[in-house]
């Protein structure tokens, strides 16, 4: 074999391991649990025969208790660790045990658990009540993670969805954020922004296909659209600016584009339902 086909072949794997370690880096260290397959209707109806109503409130309100803590680093749960660490040999009544927690989440917190990976099974929690004010995110001085994020969004937002790291940087470095340079309030900056935001959801950090050197992309990610006003982004660029937000068209329309809903964690979208108890 060539020495130039060595090094092509050496390169792919690098590159492989690079999308393989990130995408561990959002999910966590261990894969969904094999042995672990959602039980069926019937399953989940005579395993809760076997137990108690208040045993399954009971392991409902550790499940729970066990996302909030997750939540706090604003990281998706996956169903796997919630298994592994929570659920446990209460697995065959698990569809249950979710529901129950969607609808304590909703009913007592305003709170949405969504389900946004089907496939892995990886959920967030959305505030529900700020949502609805379009006001999840804001720009506050006790908060300047939040506003270098808002920032950010703003950047690829107005660039149509998607722009290069490199546009996002230089733009930044005006503003006296440098990824060079270890700043005194982040810290590591670019750890910040392609690390925690991205393993957050709030943004996806994407390698653009067939540079060399490698070069990547940000775009919005599933955290984001979910919790992000577009049209309060837009009004907060354009008083920036001293313009009315319809004057840029297309940022406009997309704005005032109906949302896609998300996929809320209840009765209506789990895998098996049963009778109440």
């Amino acid at each position: 074999m060539s020495q130039r086909k060595r090094a092509s072949n050496t390169q792919s794997s690098q590159n492989k391991g690079v999308r393989s370690q990130r995408w561990e880096a959002v999910l966590g260290d261990d894969e969904d649990d094999p042995s672990f397959t959602q039980p069926s209707t019937s399953q989940v109806q005579k395993g809760l025969d076997r137990l108690t109503p208040a045993q399954v409130d009971l392991k409902t309100a550790e499940v729970v208790q066990f996302i909030f803590v997750k939540d706090q680093k604003k990281f998706p749960i996956r169903r796997a660790d919630i298994v592994k660490h929570v659920v446990k040999e209460y697995r065959n009544i698990y569809p249950e045990i979710i529901k129950r927690v969607g609808r304590v989440f909703e009913t007592v917190f305003g709170l949405k658990l969504v389900e946004i990976d089907s496939k892995n099974h990886v959920y967030i929690l959305i505030n529900k009540l700020e949502q609805l004010e379009g006001e999840s995110l804001k720009m506050s001085p006790s908060n300047p993670k939040t506003g270098l994020l808002f920032v950010i969004l703003s950047i690829v937002f107005m660039k149509g969805g998607v722009v290069k790291e490199s546009m996002v940087w230089n733009t930044l470095k005006k503003l006296r954020v440098d990824q060079g340079e270890r700043h005194e309030i982040f810290g590591d900056v670019k750890k910040v922004v392609t690390d925690e935001f991205v393993r957050q959801r709030y943004l996806e950090y994407v390698r653009i296909p067939h540079t060399e050197p490698l070069e990547f992309e940000f775009r919005w990610g599933q955290r984001a659209d979910m919790e992000v006003s577009k049209v309060k982004l837009l009004e907060f660029i354009g008083q920036l600016h001293e313009q009315d937000p319809q004057s840029w068209t297309q940022q406009y329309r997309d704005a005032t584009a109906p949302p896609a809903a998300p996929a809320v964690v209840t009765s209506a979208n789990t895998s098996a339902s049963v009778s109440q108890r």
